[in-house]
């Protein structure tokens, strides 16, 4: 698990002036898994097939990088690929994980176990890079850190799927945008989902106390020591039938509505669910979002 890198700023690997073997190196040690076709998309959209297929053949050969094939996928034989414990010692000397702290996977065990949950993650991911290319914001593979965690207090932790930072570009004007980012596979019970809302308001209240310290009235909310204001909240649905995620939509509202502590969260903070399927067709900036405090379907930006 990743606690949040200090350094939010948005890099954009279309201007990066690292080899692109180096490139799809540090995207596997930040994303942990990844298909040679999401690392093209992440890495270089406009190239063919082939120039990512060369990179990734020639840093197996030299024992930086292996693949599993994905266990949905065996007719097509969908390679997983990651880092060897060779490619991992090799990729903390890369100046563009410098001050992140990364827990790559290096066993095909661990993979085949990490896959599918790690690769839908990136599919949210890639939806809202290809999103900021069309429009001229700003969002690449280091705005998206996965799996950060955060003390709650009392022995326990919120961990994101991710943290997203992305940066609308409108003209002169620039707003930069965060958010938690939790993706669900339908794997869970509806009620556990609904709970990570608990945790969330959690996070969002907690103050942590210095070591033998008296407490400090002033001392605010332990999360201002990474964002300036509280991140967004993105449930990324996929999985399942249409109205089985309709009606996980409708628990998480529910929660909002009923659970005291989740209904002051969403008073000061943006909560939002959409259908992984739909932001990949639509982008997430059309209206595919549903406000978790109630409202009609939005992008992300205006929850």
């Amino acid at each position: 698990m990743t606690h949040p890198a200090q350094d939010t700023r948005a890099t954009r690997m279309s201007s990066s002036p690292e080899p692109l073997r180096h490139q799809a190196l540090a995207a596997l040690a930040q994303h942990r898994i990844a298909t040679s076709g999401q690392l093209r998309q992440m890495l270089c959209p406009r190239s063919t097939r082939q120039v990512m297929s060369r990179v990734l053949s020639k840093l197996r050969a030299e024992g930086f990088i292996d693949w599993t094939t994905l266990p949905e996928a065996t007719r097509s034989h969908t390679k997983a690929w990651y880092l060897t414990p060779d490619g991992a010692r090799l990729t903390r000397n890369l100046p563009v994980l410098r001050g992140r702290q990364s827990y790559p996977i290096t066993s095909n065990t661990a993979a085949s176990l990490k896959a599918s949950h790690t690769l839908a993650v990136i599919r949210a991911h890639l939806a809202f890079a290809e999103d900021a290319r069309r429009l001229g914001h700003e969002h690449g593979p280091w705005d998206w850190t996965p799996e950060v965690s955060h003390s709650i207090g009392e022995g326990e932790r919120v961990v994101a799927d991710a943290v997203m930072y992305y940066t609308v570009a409108e003209r002169e004007h620039r707003r930069k945008l965060r958010a938690f980012v939790e993706v669900d596979r339908t794997t869970m019970s509806s009620e556990r989902l609904a709970v990570k809302l608990i945790e969330y308001a959690r996070l969002f209240q907690y103050e942590a106390q210095p070591v033998g310290r008296r407490r400090q009235a002033a001392a605010g909310p332990a999360w201002l020591r990474w964002y300036p204001v509280f991140p967004r909240v993105l449930f990324v649905l996929t999985g399942a039938s249409r109205s089985r995620l309709e009606n996980r939509m409708s628990d998480l509202q529910a929660m909002v509505a009923q659970h005291p502590l989740v209904a002051a969260l969403a008073r000061e903070v943006r909560l939002g669910a959409a259908v992984l399927e739909d932001i990949e067709q639509h982008g997430p900036a059309q209206a595919v979002w549903v406000p978790l405090a109630g409202g009609k379907p939005r992008p992300w930006t205006d929850l």
